[in-house]
């Protein structure tokens, strides 16, 4: 059954894909909330709840123009930049400069998680219904799957030989933590991850992009070092297991158009427009 939760996530993904396939025509407050069926009113605070914003100002944020603001913004921060602009000791502080990432070993790597011993769970988000794992030194996997048969069918794919329990513990939870508003008392997120070094270089990189922000593949390409690298790094975004902690949602083309997501455009559109709002409104 559908918590409300993933009812309104929803609701939010129909009225954006909406408003992405009608921006020319520039649709009203009336006309988005009589496509999901509700009043004007309701529609209004529903999204604001949810966005932190207003439809109007939430559009502004997914729009291609703003995403090029951002990136023009953007030119010429290093990663080391980045990390001192935020400031950990800033009550705003960004939940990314908390995160861990340890990488398995060679023998985990190779042997498909034999040995390894997986506690996974599911849980809401404000993005629908997400899988969350970890094995004794982090979390190693998050998705967004609605179907819970079909989240631990791709869970089992990542490490075929582990041992899984249905069991909730502190790192997932810690994990979990990041979909709140206050992070200015977020424990550090412990991430063990099985990817190959380049992999790890270009996740760990992710990670420096403040909320709120966007880079795209080549800027990527050359903060690790291999500014020909722009299809690799694609490649290594693409292969993200950490959904959202590893914020590959960041990542845009060039030209400002959103682009592609291993957990559907429409909700990467959402994520954006949600991280814009609490950046730009709170902070």
């Amino acid at each position: 059954m559908e918590t409300q939760a993933n009812i309104n996530y929803n609701r939010i993904a129909s009225a954006i894909e909406y408003i992405q396939h009608h921006f020319k025509e520039q649709p009203n407050l009336d006309e988005v909330a009589e496509q999901i069926h509700l009043s004007p009113s309701h529609f209004q605070r529903l999204f604001t709840d949810w966005a932190g914003t207003s439809p109007k100002k939430f559009l502004q944020y997914i729009s291609i123009q703003y995403a090029k603001k951002l990136l023009n913004e953007n030119k010429g921060l290093t990663l080391f930049d980045t990390a001192y602009e935020t400031g950990l000791s800033s009550t705003s502080r960004l939940h990314d400069l908390f995160i861990n990432i340890e990488g398995m070993s060679p023998a985990e790597y190779k042997n498909e998680g034999q040995f390894l011993h997986i506690n996974y769970r599911f849980a809401d988000s404000p993005f629908g219904k997400i899988i969350v794992a970890s094995t004794t030194k982090g979390v190693c996997y998050i998705a967004f799957e609605n179907n819970e048969t079909k989240a631990f069918q791709d869970l089992q794919a990542k490490f075929p030989k582990a041992v899984f329990n249905h069991q909730e513990d502190e790192l997932q939870q810690n994990a979990l933590y990041i979909f709140q508003n206050d992070w200015s008392t977020l424990s550090e997120v412990k991430l063990h991850l099985k990817g190959s070094d380049f992999q790890l270089k270009v996740w760990e990189s992710l990670l420096k992009i403040p909320m709120g922000k966007l880079t795209t593949y080549g800027t990527i390409a050359k903060q690790i070092g291999n500014p020909k690298a722009a299809r690799a790094v694609g490649t290594a975004i693409g292969s993200n297991p950490v959904a959202f902690l590893i914020p590959c949602h960041r990542i845009i083309q060039s030209s400002g158009i959103t682009g592609g997501y291993m957990w559907g455009p429409t909700r990467k559109t959402a994520i954006i427009g949600w991280e814009s709002a609490r950046t730009e409104d709170q902070w």
